[in-house]
């Protein structure tokens, strides 16, 4: 796919985000992450993105691995394979397993046999999220055997940071860096 918005060079995203870009990419291992070098055209922005994405994943409150359930979770239903291709190794190093990432992104109801009921919890509080813009009250209570108030509002910020990212990255065609 060729991205609405040719990839970043020096003169475009400047020296800071070209730096920032070029880091990234021999961080994940591919010639140019495509997402950063073309974000990192947006100058400071990026920069205050980066810091807020940073800290809600890996810096945020959430286990790895239901940080991990939430995003890959994200990236099945929005059907955003750049988020999938580099969340899926990140999932791995979370622990979660090979079934339970292939689980995660089964958009069929009923199809969560390898999750456990924590992330089967977690699982339907992404899906509805996602689909009403809002959880039922049953749904905050359920969450709330397993994730504390702070974890909570963590977990909405999550979902929709990563819902955000998905629309994003689909309206440029930000090509993925993994082919």
């Amino acid at each position: 796919m060729t991205g609405r918005i040719p990839a970043g060079t020096l003169s475009t995203l400047r020296p800071i985000n070209f730096a920032i870009a070029r880091l990234a990419s021999r961080v994940v291992g591919a010639p140019d992450m495509h997402l950063f070098s073309t974000l990192g055209q947006t100058r400071g922005l990026f920069r205050a993105w980066l810091v807020y994405s940073a800290r809600l994943m890996p810096f945020g409150t959430l286990a790895r691995r239901d940080a991990e359930t939430v995003i890959l979770r994200v990236a099945a239903v929005r059907e955003c394979g750049y988020e999938q291709d580099h969340h899926r190794r990140l999932g791995r190093r979370a622990g979660l397993t090979a079934a339970e990432i292939a689980a995660l992104e089964h958009t069929d109801a009923g199809t969560h046999g390898d999750l456990d009921e924590r992330a089967r919890t977690v699982v339907t509080a992404v899906d509805e999220l996602l689909a009403e813009q809002d959880l039922a009250d049953a749904t905050w209570t359920r969450l709330g055997a397993y994730l504390t108030d702070r974890q909570r509002i963590e977990f909405v910020l999550l979902v929709t940071q990563y819902d955000g990212l998905a629309t994003t990255i689909r309206t440029l065609r930000i090509p993925r860096d993994y082919t």
